[in-house]
């Protein structure tokens, strides 16, 4: 694409307009410091790293900026021929994207530090010259520094030295403090570095290449009424030498064991705020590569000597301890998956389907099938198998969509926050009320009219190749009927599933409904004329969907109120509003309501009175949930019944069915043994669809119910629950790295940690002191009886326990006497 010079020059000029007092300014400005390395690989390519330390308050730009922004860093190579490329750039660093007042834009900047890395191939001994050119600026100011001008020399590669099997622990802090009397203090930081690495000084040369000096950083602003006496001394095993991974550079390094040491002094002991804190930063190279490790952040309690720093969220921790579990292999349960990939790809089958009726596919079925059948000088075998190469081309451009979600695995709770967050819920919400309205003919949805030209052009090579970019410009141009049908398949799969790779089976489903058709058709073209005409019932099938998306949309809209407590959409008004979006479409099939491009209604046939028919009985059927009825067939889409305004009907409890409940572990736990009945957990979501599945479907079983109501206790855990923890509670869990800020944090990192599940429904059956595990737990079970042999699995257990433990009481009472 082709830019204006003064698009991208005019961002540049008000930039320098900005900086003009520092382009006078006296004292020059170098607020970012850079280094280079290579280190060659063990399989004969080399490693390139451009390494920036930036001011604090100054930002250097990414390398990859928008059009009309500021220069973004870029590495230049005097003779680019020397080399190939083995991989693409990275950036890593503290980088954040945010909005730029001074671009006006959207722009990615690093601050403290940044590494800009790639690799290459080239041979041994081979000399990379060149310079890296950036642009750094601050909130008042940019400056355009002289471009870093860099060396590198490619040395020969060596077998690597690795440490304990990895690259992460090669070197290990100690610290330490001891008193010297008169307020005075020895700091003592001691590192062990693995065999064959160095740890550099502190005293690193100037140059243009070299490595970055370890260091120990003190703040004062975080160190009140301290007084830092000197510099830090170094000490330990070391070494002067000309360093070939520097350009041989004359650098003093540490082996084995290095000894820091800082000399402070505390004004006033008595108002002394807290440990002293600060960070270090390093890195270590053996011959042939190099680590950069994120710095180390220390708290340092001068009376206990060592390092209490406990992370940002709090201390990390498993606060829920060790469960026993007991061997119940002769009745344990297999748990069923709450959706399995055969019925994501049954889903996203049905999608495509209902695709196919839509004006932006269907008129295009006889005319592509015409084109692929009836070409000159072209048998008929070759037409069926051109369509069905469209057909599979069709179904590739589908899979193609997935692999972000396939290649970046996110961690295993993500996709719990993904379908139960407040504001992504809101955001559900308002992106399918805006799929609606285009459905209802308001606007239309189209993807860049560029790309839609491009892959036209494409289409018209010829060959297979020609007929794979038919099938691209295909999923293009219908995107404004297809795209919200995706939305909806990719929205219910993430909500539905703990699997974000079952979005493949899903979109296969839609790929293969869409593709098979146009197949078929080719390979029996008679069947054509079966088809019913294009003509406004298209429009219809557009318009009906759009009402089914204003009722999705509700339920995200119901998940954001659930989770968040605000209490504005609760299970009457809700399906209040769902019983008129159903009128609503009853009264379009009949015609007494009319869109955008509509065509009027000649007369109402057979198939639109049967869909009336169908909308206005579903309908129907939702007017007794008004009034506390169990809706089985939509159970887990409305609100719980015991969420309610009251209006038409009146709840005992906030428990699910009125059964007996506790929200609180320790609440639960403390009437268990009380009682001496064992506990079933009830890993639960406000937002959760199966979990309401379960109690509205199988917890209303008069079996199911009378051993939840009268033989467990039940606890509900609620892992969506928004409530924050106090400050004293907070904590970093020791399975997930994650913060635990919330009830609902807290609920998750208990099943996360100690019960195998991070998918809801999750049920857990304890003993009364919540110590052992009675069976295996399970998850979505919509089988009565497979789930009352879960319970009664876990009921027998706990009184084959009971019975040994009487038995060892005995024993122990015989054997006093």
């Amino acid at each position: 694409m082709r830019v204006s010079f003064f698009s991208r020059v005019f961002p540049v000029l008000v930039a320098l307009l900005l900086s003009a007092p520092a382009l006078f300014a006296q004292e020059k400005l170098d607020p970012v410091k850079w280094t280079a390395s290579a280190t060659p690989n063990e399989d004969g390519t080399y490693e390139l790293v451009f390494s920036a330390e930036i001011q604090e308050k100054w930002k250097l730009y990414d390398n990859n900026v928008p059009e009309g922004g500021p220069i973004p860093t870029s590495v230049h190579f005097e003779d680019s021929s020397k080399f190939s490329f083995a991989g693409e750039w990275k950036s890593l660093g503290r980088k954040k994207t945010a909005y730029d007042a001074m671009f006006d834009m959207e722009i990615s900047a690093f601050s403290s530090k940044a590494i800009f890395r790639t690799t290459v191939k080239a041979e041994p001994g081979t000399r990379l010259k060149g310079y890296v050119e950036y642009m750094t600026c601050d909130d008042a100011q940019c400056i355009f520094p002289e471009p870093f001008a860099f060396s590198l020399v490619l040395t020969g590669a060596s077998a690597p030295v690795q440490a304990n099997g990895d690259l992460t622990d090669l070197v290990r802090w100690t610290m330490a403090s001891e008193s010297l009397g008169n307020g005075e203090y020895m700091l003592r930081f001691k590192a062990a570095i693995a065999e064959g690495w160095k740890l550099y000084s502190q005293n690193i040369p100037e140059a243009k290449v070299r490595p970055i000096p370890t260091s120990i950083q003190f703040k004062a602003e975080d160190n009140p009424g301290v007084t830092f006496l000197g510099k830090p001394t170094e000490s330990g095993q070391s070494a002067q030498a000309a360093e070939p991974l520097f350009d041989n550079l004359v650098i003093k390094w540490f082996k084995n064991e290095a000894v820091f040491e800082q000399r402070i002094k505390i004004l006033d002991p008595s108002g002394l705020a807290g440990p002293i804190k600060g960070q270090i930063e390093y890195m270590t190279c053996d011959a042939i590569q190099c680590t950069f490790p994120d710095p180390l952040v220390f708290e340092l309690d001068l009376e206990k000597g060592e390092n209490v720093f406990q992370g940002e969220g709090g201390p990390v921790q498993n606060v829920w301890g060790d469960f026993e579990w007991m061997d119940a292999s002769a009745c344990a349960v297999a748990a069923q998956e709450s959706t399995s990939w055969w019925g994501v790809f049954f889903r996203g089958l049905i999608g495509g389907l209902i695709a196919l009726f839509t004006p932006c596919v269907f008129p295009m079925i006889p005319m592509t099938v015409t084109f692929f059948t009836k070409k000159d000088n072209q048998s008929k075998a070759k037409g069926v198998f051109d369509a069905s190469f469209y057909g599979l081309s069709i179904l590739g451009v589908y899979l193609a969509c997935t692999i972000p979600f396939v290649v970046y695995q996110l961690p295993p709770d993500t996709l719990n926050v993904i379908s139960t967050h407040p504001v992504l819920n809101m955001a559900f919400f308002a992106i399918f009320i805006f799929f609606a309205f285009s459905f209802f003919g308001f606007y239309e949805l189209t993807l860049p009219s560029s790309w839609v030209t491009k892959t036209d052009n494409a289409s018209q090579v010829g060959g297979l190749f020609g007929i794979f970019f038919m099938a691209v410009t295909l999923a293009i141009v219908s995107f404004s009927c297809t795209g919200p049908l995706l939305g909806v398949l990719l929205v219910q799969t993430l909500s539905s599933t703990a699997s974000q790779s079952a979005i493949v089976a899903g979109f296969a489903g839609f790929g293969v409904a869409l593709g098979l058709p146009f197949a078929l058709f080719a390979a029996f073209p008679g069947a054509l004329k079966a088809l019913p005409k294009s003509g406004g019932w298209l429009n219809s099938v557009k318009v009906v969907l759009g009402f089914v998306e204003i009722a999705l949309a509700l339920k995200f809209l119901s998940n954001a109120d659930l989770v968040a407590h605000w209490g504005f959409l609760k299970r009457d008004l809700f399906l209040m509003l769902w019983i008129l979006t159903g009128a609503a479409t009853v009264a379009y099939l009949l015609g007494w309501i009319r869109f955008p491009h509509d065509s009027p209604i000649q007369r109402r046939g057979p198939l639109r009175l049967g869909f009336a028919a169908v909308f206005a009985a579903f309908t129907l059927y939702l007017v007794p949930g008004l009034f506390g009825n169990n809706l089985k067939l939509i159970s887990g889409f409305p609100p719980p019944m015991f969420y309610s305004y009251g209006w038409f009907y009146q709840t005992e409890s906030e428990c699910p069915l009125d059964i007996p409940c506790f929200k609180d572990y320790e609440e639960g736990l403390a009437f268990a043994l009380q009682t001496n009945r064992p506990i079933m957990l009830d890993f639960t979501g406000w937002a959760c669809v199966n979990c309401r599945k379960m109690e509205e479907g199988v917890w209303v079983d008069k079996e199911v119910y009378k051993r939840l109501s009268e033989e467990y206790v039940l606890i509900s855990l609620y892992v969506d629950d928004t409530k924050p923890l106090p400050e004293d509670e907070r904590y970093v869990s020791a399975a997930s790295g994650r913060s635990v800020k919330t009830v609902g944090n807290k609920w998750s990192d208990l099943q996360l940690t100690n019960f195998k599940g991070v998918s809801q429904p999750w049920y857990v059956l304890l003993t009364p002191d919540g110590k052992t595990v009675l069976n295996e737990p399970v998850g979505y079970t919509p089988d009565k009886q497979t789930y009352i042999e879960f319970l009664d699995c876990g009921l027998s257990n706990f009184q084959t326990l009971q019975a040994r433990n009487s038995g060892n009481s005995s024993a122990l009472v015989g054997a006093l006497r």
